[in-house]
């Protein structure tokens, strides 16, 4: 199913929502409120009536920075699913292009992609504990158009960027298990004026 941004209703969790147009296409806008820094919590657009367990999530992203990002805005963009109905509780998965194939900091570079699980397993959880299994490098950029995937089965996700054949980053066990469903939302954080076309939802059907 390919939701068209001009047909599908969302709902802007923590963010601002609108269509707007982008080099003649409709792309769906979603930005972060400068107010709000506190990372890694429900910040997305929801689509309307969405209800995801198992399938394959797949969007265009393209991010920008906003005229308030700081240096630590790294262009935060990507995938929310099996997200609760009162939006306490998802599985996410986002790239960070300013850490990417531009960034001249080796630090910076291994964390341009994250899985992400809220509300509990979030990236400073894994940083605190030196947990690395959940980011990886990726070959992407600032301003640029990047398509994101995720295949969701069970308790399994492996998440693709671009058109790689192999999974950027895979996870065997995601922290809400295998039994949950819920909504599709398209994700950004800090500083990010975020981008999004092409969405694609194909649930498995039991």
């Amino acid at each position: 199913m390919i939701v068209a941004f001009e047909d599908a209703r969302y709902e802007a969790v923590g963010t601002r929502v609108e269509v707007m147009d982008l080099d003649d296409e409709q792309v769906l806008r979603v930005i972060k409120p400068e107010t709000n820094r506190e990372p890694d919590v429900p910040t997305y657009a929801r689509l309307v009536g969405s209800d995801f367990h198992d399938g394959t999530i797949e969007v265009d992203v393209r991010a920008r920075l906003m005229p308030w990002a700081d240096v630590d805005s790294r262009g935060f963009i990507g995938l929310v699913w099996r997200a609760t109905e009162i939006n306490d509780g998802f599985e996410s998965f986002y790239v960070r292009p300013r850490n990417g194939r531009s960034c001249d900091d080796p630090r910076r570079r291994v964390h341009t992609m994250q899985y992400f699980s809220y509300p509990t397993y979030t990236f400073a959880y894994f940083r605190e504990r030196g947990i690395a299994d959940f980011e990886a490098k990726a070959d992407i950029e600032m301003d640029e158009w990047i398509h994101l995937k995720v295949e969701v089965s069970g308790a399994r996700a492996r998440c693709y960027v671009d058109d790689l054949d192999t999974p950027a980053l895979e996870v065997a066990e995601m922290f809400r298990g295998a039994d949950e469903h819920g909504g599709v939302g398209l994700y950004v954080d800090n500083g990010t004026d975020g981008l999004f076309k092409n969405l694609r939802v194909t649930p498995v059907v039991p």
